[in-house]
């Protein structure tokens, strides 16, 4: 059996300041590709996205979906030797991110500009809500108000009623964006020898994520309209109930497929040449119409009978899954997409999907998600505290750990290289 090539993040350090989702999930793909990932969490119970929910045997699904293959070190930074162990910290990494509240950052001398006058080498990553500059740099920015200020939710939900996207999509989309600028600032350095800051934003990521509703509006006059599951410039684009109960989304791309609706799923050949829905717009501009006869047609056949209709007609077309039914989906079981990551107090490992993007011969890391404070002691030991400064530290309040080691470093958590100046 062929041995799975390594990790290509293997000996990069990465020490974060992070909390909640954008940052997290930054740094847990970095760790899925094997960078050794040092989360900082304060006193008193570490990162409070662990309290969002209790559903996974007592864990929040949020902090097991974003925080596995990580070390956990919980640290007071308020205490002048909290910051002193961070501060060695810093100097033995390739990477640090944080995405703490505004101007925090700047305040404990951890902005970028000052890290990297000490550090030339250390590649910084702040991720903020609106930027580090301009009058709206101060403001907090949860997921849920950067939808708003984006305009998102204006184009979600049903005609009478706005709707949150049902994930955390501000979050996922700056976390996204600080990961791969992570990536390219690692290659820069690799390549030239400097190291860039990266600075990335929800607010400057959503909008990105927003571009085509921009340029809709800006050059169409009004905004796409806001009507549910359907596609607000493109018909007939939605779900559609069959017999059964079950909805049937359906996408008509072009002209070729619009005929094939017409003669292989309606039964209605005449209708490929009716003025009222001709071309794409003169679908759009008839929608409740066209809807109304697709429906009608879609109330005679079970789910599966429409689907084979389709498939017959060659249209894309898609079961309106429930998460359960997601679960099970046969691209994933059939695919062997499914893993096992272990996390605390659970009476056995947790399914977890393997990162999206495969790497030809890399086998993902997939390593369990870290108890509050769990590597304390051994990162403390690798930085040479000996067992009862641990201790020492730990009686004043300056770390919290959950160790079983209480210091005693194992073989494969090693020193990173020095990067400071």
């Amino acid at each position: 059996m062929t041995e799975p090539h390594p990790l290509p993040l293997a000996g990069i350090t990465v020490v974060s300041l992070e909390q909640a989702v954008a940052a997290p999930f930054a740094t847990r793909q970095l760790a899925d590709l094997g960078a050794r990932v040092i989360k900082v969490e304060r006193p008193g119970g570490g990162d409070f996205a662990r309290r969002y929910d209790t559903t996974v045997h007592g864990q929040a699904s949020y902090f097991v979906w974003l925080n596995r293959s990580k070390e956990s070190l919980i640290l007071d930074l308020k205490a002048p030797e909290g910051r002193e162990i961070l501060d060695e910290l810093i100097a033995t990494a390739d990477v640090f991110v944080q995405n703490l509240a505004p101007g925090a950052a700047d305040r404990m001398g951890l902005g970028a500009a000052a890290l990297q006058a000490r550090h030339p080498s250390l590649i910084t990553c702040t991720v903020s809500g609106y930027g580090t500059s301009g009058s709206w740099s101060g403001r907090k920015a949860y997921d849920l108000l950067v939808q708003c200020q984006t305009g998102l939710l204006s184009i979600t939900g049903s005609p009478d009623e706005p709707a949150r996207s049902g994930i955390s999509v501000a979050d996922i989309a700056g976390g996204m964006y600080a990961y791969s600028g992570i990536l390219s600032a690692l290659f820069t350095r690799a390549t030239t020898g400097r190291a860039p800051a990266v600075e990335v934003s929800l607010f400057d990521a959503l909008a990105e994520w927003m571009s085509q509703p921009a340029y809709y509006t800006r050059y169409g006059g009004a905004q796409p309209p806001r009507i549910g599951a359907q596609h607000a410039t493109i018909a007939p684009y939605g779900p559609f109930t069959a017999a059964d109960g079950k909805d049937v989304m359906l996408s008509i791309q072009n002209e070729r497929e619009w005929d094939a609706l017409c003669v292989t799923v309606l039964g209605l050949p005449g209708l490929v040449d009716d003025p009222r829905f001709r071309t794409g717009p003169d679908r759009v501009a008839h929608r409740e119409e066209l809807n109304a006869i697709v429906a009608a047609r879609f109330a005679d056949l079970g789910s599966e009978e429409a689907g084979e209709l389709l498939d017959r007609a060659a249209i894309a077309n898609a079961g309106v899954n429930s998460v359960a039914e997601f679960l099970d989906h046969p691209a994933l079981i059939e695919r062997d997409r499914w893993r096992e990551v272990s996390v605390p107090g659970a009476p056995g490992p947790v399914q977890a999907l393997l990162p999206p993007v495969d790497l030809g011969g890399v086998a993902p890391r997939m390593d369990p998600v870290p108890a509050a404070g769990l590597h304390t002691g051994r990162i403390l030991a690798g930085l040479g505290r000996s067992a009862a400064d641990i201790e020492r530290l730990r009686a004043r309040g300056v770390v919290e750990t959950d160790d079983p080691y209480h210091g005693a470093a194992p073989d494969d958590i090693m020193p990173a290289q020095d990067n400071s100046s």
